[in-house]
């Protein structure tokens, strides 16, 4: 029998109804899929992980940045004033700026009042002069070898015009990083209510400055900076004991005690391996730089690295839906290293969980499943696994196709 015409039409809409759902659920997923939820930037340490030393610190945290494992942490997300290790997120947004063209290293810039008489408070400053401008490079350099107060009140007006401004764009950042208890009431550090921070979160915000502006460590390492004729030595005492220590910060009012921020480079069987730590509350100088060598030599002895996939070596590849191409090859764009307690490294297994179905259209980099690593048969680690190929969508047909495909399995 053949339809008729006011029939065929309403099959064609019906039709064309469908199709047009199909996309519009392929889109909704694939939306769906692309929001999925990031991963924390650390491992936590399981109850496999050797226990670490003792420490004579408030608290602690010790980080492997090569497999963004936590080694060992004691009072990690216990509220402290952060000091001068507040000048990590200082630096971050002005090390952003320098990025984005809005300042740059040979750049004058005013030395206001409020920079000046901030210098004069407490002994951390880089004695710039008042009504004087001086070079952007060499306020990072008092900010960070000195731990200059002024250069770092002097470089905050410059990123954003005023100290409350920057103040802002500081709580901004750290909002972005995902901080839930770090919270700012000035550049440099000083004591002032409710600017508190913790061993992790700080952990974080040094992480993120050494990955996003590896740049930035050659003024961590500097052993000492002379300016205006007076030249003073970098706090990091561990600088001058151990050559694989390239950084980071140190910190001290009364109420924050001896605090630092260190971190080491050392080669593995693995390709090199970068450790950092954060000893908050030491009773002096001395006892924060110990307390901090003693984290990263038992860091680095305790454990094994171990090298599971090079950067961008596929680990699986998977079927695609409604792309240009109908698979994608799944790893990661970093080296794949896990590190386990010594002697252990034969018994690291690993599986691959994906999230399927996996929807067109792809980028590069996108999170679409997860590599499980496991420890003599227990959970170890679980990593997000990337996409290594851009796949586009198809064109219409073949994402309704792919749609009609999926309703019916």
């Amino acid at each position: 029998m053949t339809a008729s015409p006011s029939r065929r039409h309403m099959l064609g809409a019906t039709t064309s109804a469908l199709v047009a759902l199909a996309l519009s659920l392929s889109c909704l997923s694939a939306a769906a899929q692309n929001q999925a939820a990031p991963a924390a930037l650390f491992a936590e340490p399981t109850q496999a992980m050797p226990q670490p030393p003792e420490v004579a610190a408030r608290a602690f945290i010790l980080q492997d940045l090569s497999s963004r494992q936590t080694l060992g942490a004691r009072n990690a997300d216990q509220a402290v004033e952060p000091a001068s290790l507040t000048k990590l997120m200082t630096a971050y947004l002005v090390f952003q700026a320098l990025k984005d063209g809005k300042l740059s290293l040979t750049q004058d810039l005013p030395v206001s009042e409020r920079a000046w008489r901030t210098g004069m408070t407490g002994a951390s400053r880089s004695f710039i002069n008042i009504n004087s401008r001086v070079k952007v490079d060499d306020l990072i350099k008092g900010m960070i070898v000195q731990s200059g107060n002024d250069a770092t009140v002097a470089l905050a007006e410059g990123v954003g015009g005023t100290v409350e401004v920057f103040v802002e764009m500081m709580n901004r950042q750290a909002q972005a990083f995902g901080l839930k208890q770090t919270k700012f009431a000035n550049p440099e550090g000083l004591t002032a209510p409710g600017h508190l921070s913790t061993a992790r979160e700080l952990s974080i915000i040094a992480t993120r400055l050494i990955t996003d502006f590896p740049n930035s460590l050659p003024y961590y390492s500097m052993k000492e900076f002379t300016f205006n004729g007076i030249k003073q030595g970098n706090r990091n005492l561990l600088l001058f004991r151990d050559p694989t220590v390239d950084g980071l910060k140190t910190g001290y009012t009364d109420n924050a005690g001896y605090c630092l921020i260190s971190t080491s480079k050392r080669p593995t069987a693995g390709g090199e391996r970068r450790l950092l730590s954060v000893v908050l509350g030491a009773a002096s100088p001395e006892a924060r730089a110990n307390e901090s060598q003693k984290l990263l030599n038992w860091g680095h002895s305790a454990f094994d690295v171990v090298k599971l996939f090079d950067a961008n070596q596929p680990v699986s590849t998977a079927q695609v839906w409604k792309g240009a191409t109908n698979s994608a090859r799944l790893g990661r764009t970093q080296p794949v290293v896990v590190v386990v307690p010594r002697g252990q490294a034969a018994a690291v297994k690993t599986s691959v969980t994906r999230n399927d179905p996996l929807l067109a259209p792809l980028s590069k980099g996108q999170a679409v499943g997860r590599l499980q690593v496991t420890l003599n048969g227990q959970p170890w680690q679980t990593l997000p696994l990337q996409s290594l190929d851009d796949v586009p969508a198809a064109g219409w047909l073949g994402r309704a196709w792919d749609a009609m495909r999926l309703s019916i399995q």
